[in-house]
């Protein structure tokens, strides 16, 4: 006996090891049944809900040199296109403006300015998604042929005090709000400093220039 009980219990661990073994492998098997399983209705082009959980971009060429603008840019990055490919004119005076702001507190921060065509296309393409279709997109994002900012006529400026600020202020600076219904969108109208700054639309849509 004092031989046979050390073997009788020596023996129970390998058994619960094995049992646990076989289990893990019923696991991994039932996993790759389901990963491998596809939807006889579906096809090999359908979104797969993984990049969006990942946060993957979904156009993976599109960042710095299209346009895309990091958190906190000013208007004097001179290393970011989507600041350095502003008209030179437009540049001009919203650093004349920004260096003015800074002297009430205010700073200016870039959320988009120049953008390359690709870029313009997929910020349409996602407004079409959001709004549902395009007429509705169009009040808020225009097409690569009209957009100002593809030409890198447009700025859009936060955050709200600085737009405030310089919706109050601009025209002397020549820097105009042009739609209602975006009042971080600033052009440059040389005019303004002398006339005031035109009425604005109340959307892209009311914009002669977007029905090219």
């Amino acid at each position: 006996m004092t031989y046979s009980q050390p073997v009788r219990t020596a023996a129970r661990p390998i058994r619960i090891r094995k049992r646990r073994v076989v289990g893990l492998l019923v696991v991994l098997a039932a996993i790759v049944v389901a990963l491998g399983h596809r939807d006889p209705g579906s096809s090999s082009s359908a979104t797969s809900p993984l990049p969006a959980l990942l946060g993957e971009p979904r156009r993976a060429a599109l960042g710095l040199t299209d346009g895309a603008i990091p958190d906190g840019t000013s208007v004097f990055d001179d290393d970011v296109p989507g600041v350095a490919k502003l008209d030179p004119a437009l540049l001009s005076a919203l650093r004349q403006a920004a260096a003015d702001a800074a002297a009430d507190g205010v700073s200016f921060v870039v959320d988009s300015g120049w953008r390359s065509a690709d870029y313009q296309q997929h910020l349409l393409d996602e407004a079409v998604s959001k709004y549902g279709s395009a007429a509705e997109a169009a009040r808020w994002v225009a097409t690569p042929d009209t957009s100002e900012h593809v030409s890198g006529n447009a700025v859009d400026l936060g955050p709200s005090a600085a737009a405030a600020w310089l919706s109050e202020r601009g025209a002397q600076y020549g820097l105009c709000r042009i739609y209602g219904n975006e009042p971080w969108h600033f052009e440059l109208r040389p005019q303004a400093a002398g006339n005031g700054c035109p009425p604005t639309y109340a959307d892209p849509t009311h914009d002669p220039r977007m029905q090219k």
